[in-house]
């Protein structure tokens, strides 16, 4: 018998416990006259116990333990017989299938570096293949804490229940001193701002701003911002760095006052995220930004797909996601957005929804209509819409109030610029959606 044929590595799915198995769904795009079977099963040996011939130790009692298995093989469309493949298909033409392979936890276990290898490891260098999704048993996820506050912990520590958050990165991203960016930190909180962050290009120490110092200045201008405002504001202050460093750096910028932590959880690692979430000297919530993951997802043939970047994030512990919204600078289409928004908030086990930050673009003239699509458990972040505003960042912050005031009333943003003079400066200045395309205020 052939045996890339064999139920042993192609089980039924009722023939087996799902829970010993991680299960990744792959796109794969093959030549006409491949086998898919073959195909399928090569990969799952080939990311397990095998290579690219039999080895005399691999019976099929050490496959049926170790081995992948291959759980589906769809061809899209489902062609059924020669004729109409033939007729389907233009010369050259590949065929394209999404194949599901079960990965056993037992070879894995909670070792994301070890995830990644198997999942996505020597076959990543296959043209036309893509992991889209990957299934996560309970039997994997136990050991995992996932965040430690979440939407629901964030709002606690705000007081803020009811509506949306609204979030401000500094602007400029980099080269500015700590004295410049508490400024800028003080007019946006003082504007209603409730969180503000670091920009990824800014981590760790700097020759031009220093950690700590940042974080006492930052910090002491969000409670001046408090006694006038009568809000609180959570900074997340980035403390992206090397690995060996990352530890240290959370704690001295604890220590100085900082009520969050910022991590480029991709650029960084996952495993380094993870670490900072789990360990219980580390109190506060943690954001973690999305900077590189373009590089794995972008591509529709090959690497991985947003949502195993958005589970893995949640996965390893992030209390709050930047997710690109649709109606904003980057073209991500919105049924990823949403797709985005229910990985990081849908019940996963144990694991704690994670608060996701829309980013990338968020104006006045776009935030009612991210509230209607996602509903108000969510964060809108802007940048340029507060620093960037003709009459400073704090009426660009009031301006974004106004419009989740409005929407939260059900008003029209035009009615409500009526009544507010920087709300309707906003909206003069970057449009509404619906009205025009406002993707002509963004250069990218």
């Amino acid at each position: 018998m052939n045996r890339f044929y064999s139920t042993v590595v192609n089980p039924l799915v009722e023939g087996v416990n799902l829970d010993d198995y991680v299960v990744a769904t792959y796109l794969v795009g093959a030549e006409v006259h491949e086998d898919p079977l073959v195909k399928a099963v090569s990969i799952a040996i080939e990311q397990t116990t095998g290579s690219w011939a039999d080895v005399a130790a691999e019976t099929d009692e050490f496959r049926a333990r170790y081995a992948g298995k291959v759980f589906g093989v769809y061809e899209v469309p489902d062609y059924v017989n020669a004729t109409d493949l033939k007729m389907g298909l233009a010369e050259g033409q590949l065929r394209f299938y999404i194949i599901r392979i079960g990965y056993p936890v037992v070879n894995i276990d909670d070792n994301i570096p070890l995830l990644f290898s198997t999942i996505t490891g020597n076959i990543t260098a296959l043209p036309n293949l893509k992991c889209v999704d990957i299934d996560f048993p309970e039997s994997f996820v136990k050991k995992f804490k996932g965040p430690k506050f979440g939407l629901e912990g964030i709002r606690k520590l705000l007081g803020v229940y009811d509506r949306p958050l609204l979030n401000n990165m500094i602007k400029p991203c980099t080269g500015y001193t700590p004295q410049v960016g508490a400024e800028l930190f003080f007019e946006a909180a003082v504007g209603g701002i409730d969180h503000i962050k670091d920009d990824e290009l800014i981590g760790g120490d700097r020759a031009f701003n220093n950690l700590e110092e940042r974080v006492t200045r930052n910090m002491e201008m969000a409670a001046k911002a408090e006694q006038i405002k009568g809000e609180k504001t959570l900074y997340t202050v980035n403390i992206t760095d090397e690995v060996s460093r990352l530890k240290d750096n959370a704690m001295r910028a604890i220590k100085a006052g900082a009520n969050g932590l910022m991590i480029d959880g991709w650029s960084t690692g996952l495993s380094a995220l993870r670490s900072l979430a789990e360990d219980p000297d580390i109190n506060v919530p943690i954001l973690s930004h999305p900077s590189y993951t373009g590089a794995v997802y972008a591509s529709p043939y090959q690497g991985v797909s947003t949502t195993v970047v958005n589970k893995l994030t949640r996965l390893c512990g992030a209390d709050i996601v930047v997710i690109p919204h649709p109606i904003g600078k980057f073209d991500q289409m919105k049924f990823k957005s949403i797709q985005s928004y229910i990985q990081c908030t849908s019940k996963m086990y144990h694991i704690k929804p994670c608060a996701v930050l829309w980013g990338g673009g968020t104006i006045a003239g776009n935030i009612p209509y991210m509230m209607n699509e996602t509903g108000n458990d969510c964060i809108m972040g802007a940048g340029a819409a507060v620093h960037g505003f003709p009459d400073g960042p704090r009426a660009g912050a009031r301006a974004l109030r106004q419009a989740i005031e409005a929407a939260m009333k059900n008003q029209s943003l035009r009615e409500a610029a009526k009544e507010h003079e920087e709300l309707r400066k906003a909206l003069d200045k970057w449009g509404v959606v619906g009205e025009e395309d406002i993707k002509k205020n963004y250069l990218i």
